[in-house]
C-alpha cells in the first residue's frame, strides 16, 4: 500500500534531533512549575504520520526539537521512531535515574547494572462505529543487576526506585486529560472530552520553523535496523494493519537501557507489535541528550496527534493542518530529585487546533475520538502497576 504524504523528515536538510538554541525567539515558554518540573510541548503535523515537536522543561530550561513517524503498519516512511518509542524510552530513562541515585544515597554499589522494559497497550472495536478504545497494561520491568544486596533489599530498593520515578503519578492517579479545542481560528467547546478551565493558548503556527540547533547532533536518536521477532498475543506485523476498521490487537514496544562511562543512558527501543525498525536513544538529565521527562511529554503529545491522523484516514475527514500545545507537570524524582517520596504528576492539559472544512461537531468528535484512541491518555487514566523480575548476572 502506498504511504502517506511526502517523506518530510527524511529528505529535510535540518538535523531531526536537536537542542534547540532561540527557544526565546521562538516562542515556546514553559508552563508555571507548580509541582518540580513543567514541561510544555509543541507539536505539528508535517506530513501523514510525521510529526514534530519543541519541548522545553521550567526545570532545566531546555528546549528539545524531536520528530516522530511511524513504520509500514501506518503506511508510514519509518523515518523516525513511533510516538510510543518515546514513552517506553522516557520512562527506562526515568527508572535509571531513580534507582542509580537510590543506590548513591544507600551505599550500594552496582557493578552491572541493565534495565529491559516492556510496555503493552491494546486497541480493540470498530472505528465507523465509534467504539474502537486504546488500552494500557501493566509494564514488566527486567533489571539485570550485579551487587551485594541480599534479594529482599535489593528487591525493596528497586521497587523504591520505581515508585519514586515522577511517572509514577501519570500510572496510579487515574487521572482525566482536559483539553481546549479551536477550529479554523475560533474557540469550540470540547464534546465528550473533559474541557480545561482556563484560556485557549495562542495557536503556535509556524514559529517550529524558527528553531535553529545548537549543534548538529546526529547521534542522539538513530535507527538500528529491524527488531528481533518474537511471539506477542494478538500482535500485528501486516503493513496497514493499524488502519483497518475493527481491531483487536496488542502493542508491545520494548526498551533496553544501559548507562555509558559518560554518565549518558543509552537505550534500544524494540518494536516488537507492530512490528517494525528498532530505534536508538540517548538521554540525560544534564543538556547532553533529551531528558527523560522531556521525552515521556513528546511521546504523549506524538501518540495524541496520530490519533487525529489515523481517525480522519479511516474515515476519510478533511484535517489538512493540526497542531497541540500540551502542558505536563511532574513532581521531582524521589531519589533523583531528594524528596524521598513517591513520584508525583497533574492531569495532561492539551489545547488542540484544527485547520478543516468540517462541521463543529466533526471537529469535536475528531478530539473526543483522539483521545479515545490513545493509548498513552489511556496510559493515565488507568492505575498501572510494573512488574518487577530481578536477574543477578
Amino acid at each position: 500500500m502506498a504511504q502517506l504524504g511526502k517523506n518530510i523528515i527524511g529528505t529535510s536538510d535540518t538535523s531531526p534531533f536537536f537542542l534547540v538554541e532561540n527557544a526565546d525567539a521562538v516562542s515556546i515558554d514553559a508552563p508555571e512549575n507548580r509541582k518540580g518540573d513543567a514541561v510544555r510541548t509543541w507539536v505539528r503535523s508535517l506530513s501523514g504520520f510525521q510529526k514534530e515537536a519543541l519541548v522545553r522543561s521550567a526545570k532545566t530550561g531546555r528546549t528539545w526539537r524531536l520528530v516522530s513517524d511511524e513504520g509500514p503498519y501506518l503506511n508510514g516512511h519509518d523515518a523516525a521512531p513511533c510516538p510510543l518509542a518515546f514513552l517506553s524510552t522516557g520512562m527506562v530513562a526515568s527508572y535509571m535515574n531513580e534507582i542509580v541515585a537510590l543506590a548513591e544515597q544507600r551505599g550500594v554499589v552496582m557493578r552491572k547494572l541493565r534495565l529491559i522494559q516492556n510496555n503493552f497497550y491494546t486497541m480493540k472495536g470498530s472505528m465507523p462505529k465509534r467504539t474502537m478504545v486504546g488500552g494500557a497494561e501493566p509494564i514488566d520491568l527486567e533489571v539485570e543487576v550485579d551487587c551485594d544486596l541480599d534479594d529482599t533489599a535489593l528487591n525493596i530498593l528497586l521497587m523504591d526506585a520505581v515508585h519514586a520515578s515522577p511517572l509514577n503519578g501519570l500510572m496510579r492517579g487515574k487521572l482525566e486529560s482536559l483539553f481546549k479545542l479551536s477550529k479554523n481560528g475560533s474557540e469550540l467547546t470540547t464534546g465528550k472530552a473533559a474541557e480545561l478551565d482556563g484560556a485557549l493558548f495562542p495557536d503556535p503556527g509556524n514559529h517550529f520553523a524558527m528553531a535553529c540547533p545548537v549543534e548538529n547532533r546526529p547521534e542522539l536518536v538513530g535507527p538500528v535496523g529491524p527488531t528481533p521477532k518474537k511471539e506477542v498475543a494478538l500482535g500485528t506485523t501486516a503493513a496497514a494493519g493499524s488502519l483497518t476498521d475493527e481491531q483487536n490487537r496488542r502493542l508491545n514496544i520494548g526498551a533496553i537501557a544501559t548507562l555509558r562511562e559518560d554518565g549518558i543512558k543509552d537505550i534500544q527501543q524494540m518494536q516488537y507489535s507492530p512490528w517494525g525498525t528498532s530505534f536508538r536513544f540517548l538521554s540525560s538529565e544534564d543538556g547532553r541528550a533529551p531528558d527523560a521527562n522531556s521525552l515521556i511529554s513528546a511521546g504523549i503529545g506524538f501518540c495524541f496527534m496520530t490519533q487525529f491522523g489515523r481517525f480522519v484516514s479511516m474515515l476519510k475527514l478533511d484535517l489538512p493542518d493540526y497542531r497541540i500545545v500540551q502542558d505536563t507537570h511532574f513532581s521531582l524524582g524521589g531519589a533523583s530529585g531528594g524528596t524521598g517520596k513517591a513520584g508525583e504528576a497533574d492531569a495532561i492539559e492539551t489545547h488542540c487546533y484544527l485547520e478543516t472544512s468540517e462541521d463543529d461537531a466533526t471537529a469535536q468528535e475528531m478530539l473526543d475520538m483522539s483521545e479515545q484512541t490513545c493509548f498513552l491518555h489511556a496510559f493515565c487514566r488507568t492505575e498501572m502497576k510494573t512488574k518487577l523480575k530481578i536477574t543477578r548476572v
